[in-house]
């Protein structure tokens, strides 16, 4: 039997007056933090919008439980703050550094040396791993807050054993990061060679949240995903057979 393409059935719907697209001719990389989480969040809002404003041909609202209220809206800025910083915090990631970093920004993960990190109770655990270390004294750990350059030295080979060179085949590293404070903070990774020379081999931007940060994250991530199921569940009225 010949396959045929589903029919879709035919739904008038009308929009509600004054959901243009959001458009803005500044580019997002000029914008500050807060102007582009506005910018996000009203793309966001207007979407969900848009979506509890669908209507048959009779004018009959599909999701009419599904209008956002001014808690949603900043629930919809949270997740949104979280998005901005993610994305500046590769950007972070790409700056101009030393070393194998100055010259492939990717060196670090092709070489298995990529800075790994953890929260833990509101402390920082990084790691890292490398292949050979020929002419390697030790490694120094610099952090510095996000969107500042000054970096301050952490911990050193000179002073702390761990991080002395393993050999020349490489090894593991651990450090933990106990006077690290909430926000935005670059962590590096410095080799020290036999000559003195320093090559920065990886690093890695951690945000720590503040108690209150986490709580609104987790409502603001379920009431996210309770429009979300709001959205399925209006698409499901307006084609309970989904094009079958």
């Amino acid at each position: 039997m010949p396959c045929h393409a589903a029919t879709v059935p035919s739904v008038a719907l009308f929009m509600a007056e004054g959901d243009a697209p959001v458009t803005d001719s500044k580019n997002v990389d000029d914008m500050s933090a807060e102007e582009e989480i506005e910018m996000l969040t009203e793309a966001e809002v207007k979407k969900m919008k848009r979506a509890s404003n669908l209507r048959n041909q009779n004018g009959v609202e599909y999701a009419p439980w599904m209008n956002i209220s001014r808690e949603d809206e900043a629930k919809i800025k949270q997740v949104m703050k979280e998005r901005t910083e993610a994305r500046r915090k590769r950007q972070v990631e790409e700056q101009t550094v030393s070393g194998s970093l100055l010259v492939d920004s990717q060196a670090q993960e092709l070489s298995g040396g990529g800075l790994r990190t953890k929260i833990i109770d509101g402390e920082v655990e990084i790691e890292w791993a490398t292949s050979s270390e020929a002419n390697t004294q030790g490694f120094i750990i610099k952090r510095r807050a996000a969107r500042t350059e000054e970096f301050e030295t952490i911990a050193s080979f000179e002073d702390w054993g761990p991080l002395a060179s393993r050999g020349p085949d490489g090894g593991e590293y651990r450090f933990l990061d106990t006077t690290v404070s909430p926000g935005g903070w670059v962590y590096r990774i410095t080799e020290r060679e036999v000559s003195g020379a320093e090559n920065d081999i990886c690093q890695a931007l951690v945000e720590i949240e503040t108690d209150e940060e986490k709580r609104n994250t987790v409502i603001a991530t379920a009431a996210i995903g309770t429009l979300v199921l709001g959205i399925v569940a209006a698409g499901l009225l307006v084609d309970p057979n989904g094009g079958y």
